[in-house]
């Protein structure tokens, strides 16, 4: 199927009267209704997101408009525009925000939620420590990072690992901590 001018003009009066994509394909026919999508976004038509309360009329004006204004700026940028890392979205869960490199990292459990065995345990442990790179690691070296991601001063441990675990068996202490030891941690 080839988008003639005939079917471009009645996608461009059918999406300015303010029919849904479906509609326009099933009266085209022989289209998608993805394909409907597709052309409108390529012809550069208003995504009618923000009509409130505009007349039939309105829609159909900008739909013609909008086309022309919008290729000379694509013409104008040779190359696509990119930007820094945006600050994440605040309706997104705190969960998923990615902490850019060089921020302060959030509040991690303190020493002292932490045994002083397991504590002493793993600054000992940190001083035998093979201090591997990402790219050193592999299912037999502990995985376990030291220090700040965003600087140069960044290493995994490298020991042998315990037994079904990604750590050595003194980080092993300190990330798998038992279930009443957590519990009681909460109250």
């Amino acid at each position: 199927m080839s988008w003639t001018d005939d079917r471009v003009e009645t996608l461009k009066k059918m999406w300015g009267e303010g029919q849904s994509a479906s509609q326009i394909a099933k009266e085209l026919g022989g289209v998608t209704r993805n394909a409907v999508i597709g052309k409108v976004h390529r012809l550069g038509l208003s995504n009618r997101a923000s009509s409130s309360g505009a007349t039939k009329a309105e829609p159909k004006a900008k739909a013609k408009a909008e086309p022309k204004a919008k290729a000379p700026a694509k013409e104008e940028r040779p190359e696509p525009k990119t930007e820094s890392a945006a600050p994440p979205k605040p309706n997104l869960p705190a969960r998923k925000q990615i902490i850019p490199a060089g921020q302060p990292l959030p509040p991690q459990p303190s020493a002292n939620e932490i045994s002083p065995e397991a504590l002493a345990k793993v600054n000992e442990v940190e001083k035998k420590a093979k201090k591997i790179s990402l790219m050193e690691l592999t299912e037999r070296t502990c995985k376990w990072p030291v220090g700040d991601p965003a600087t140069e001063d960044f290493w995994f441990c490298g020991l042998p690992v315990k037994q079904g675990k990604p750590y050595c068996e003194a980080h092993v202490g300190v990330a798998f901590q038992p279930m009443s030891a957590r519990r009681d941690r909460r109250r």
